[in-house]
């Protein structure tokens, strides 16, 4: 399945070249087991939007590349593709932007007919063919009805598909300028969180090997290394201690000072789980 990533360095701005790039399992490198797409949302300086995606696998993308090197922001959201709903073009790739928010999703489900119906006049936010999309356009109706709190829309959103559609997984990444929310529903993919405090570039051995990644992050994504972060992946981009697994149903909302908040939300398992087939190389263990 496709691979998420997101970064909050509450209001700094940065570069996050180091994770997509160079990491030793960056973005970069999932994409030659996720090459339908690939792509990078952030906010400009007037806080709307911005996107940059194409139907090409990372490797092979001149754009991605430059983009990963030269984007500053505070906030970003990935996403390289493994394509189960809809075709490689422009509007299926990932991420998404909706009413000032950017989203990825992780995962899959069916009976889009029945999702749009639920939709009602939110489906004509959906400019592609994914359930991904979809997804999205129901978390952005479901924050509207709970007064523009987004992680009530996303449990709402999930909870709602969790009851009525066959599913594999729901895992999301949400962002807001200077915030970001992130879903892991249920258990079949992976989704891990790394807090990181300002002052932590360096190289140290520990249990797990050599700790690189503080060590190219200072060269690779200036401010990284003295300002602090939080960032949220489907796969420990690094060697780094620190990652911590989302629990299933777990919701986690990284507010503008890099608090952060989390509690299970979804503690009951989708009425109709969709089991991963065996033998895919993208199942999570």
């Amino acid at each position: 399945m496709c691979r998420l990533f997101g970064l909050t360095a509450g209001t700094t701005a940065v570069r996050t070249t180091f994770w997509l790039l160079d990491a030793p399992d960056s973005l970069e490198v999932q994409s030659h087991r996720n090459a339908d797409g690939a792509g990078i949302g952030f906010f400009d300086a007037a806080r709307a939007p911005v996107l940059d995606k194409q139907p090409e696998p990372a490797f092979a993308d001149q754009e991605f590349i430059r983009e990963a090197r030269q984007a500053t922001a505070a906030t970003f959201v990935a996403h390289v593709r493994w394509a189960s709903t809809g075709g490689r073009t422009v509007q299926n790739t990932h991420p998404f932007a909706m009413h000032g928010r950017i989203m990825a999703h992780n995962g899959g489900f069916g009976d889009l007919a029945l999702l749009e119906k639920q939709l009602g006049p939110y489906a004509a936010l959906v400019q592609g063919d994914t359930d991904s999309e979809r997804y999205f356009a129901l978390i952005i109706k479901e924050t509207e009805a709970h007064g523009g709190d987004v992680g009530a829309g996303i449990t709402a959103a999930a909870g709602w598909i969790a009851a009525h559609l066959p599913l594999s997984s729901l895992n999301t990444i949400v962002a807001a300028p200077g915030e970001l929310w992130a879903l892991r529903y249920p258990a079949q993919h992976a989704l891990h969180i790394l807090e990181r405090p300002a002052g932590t570039s360096r190289v140290e051995a520990g249990a797990r090997g050599l700790h690189v990644r503080s060590a190219t992050s200072s060269v690779h994504a200036p401010g990284l290394d003295s300002v602090p972060s939080v960032v949220l992946a489907s796969e420990e981009l690094d060697g780094e201690e620190g990652w911590r697994m989302l629990a299933s149903g777990e919701l986690v909302h990284v507010g503008p000072d890099l608090s952060v908040q989390s509690s299970v939300v979804l503690p009951e398992a989708p009425a109709r789980l969709v089991p991963l087939p065996a033998g895919n190389p993208n199942v999570d263990t």
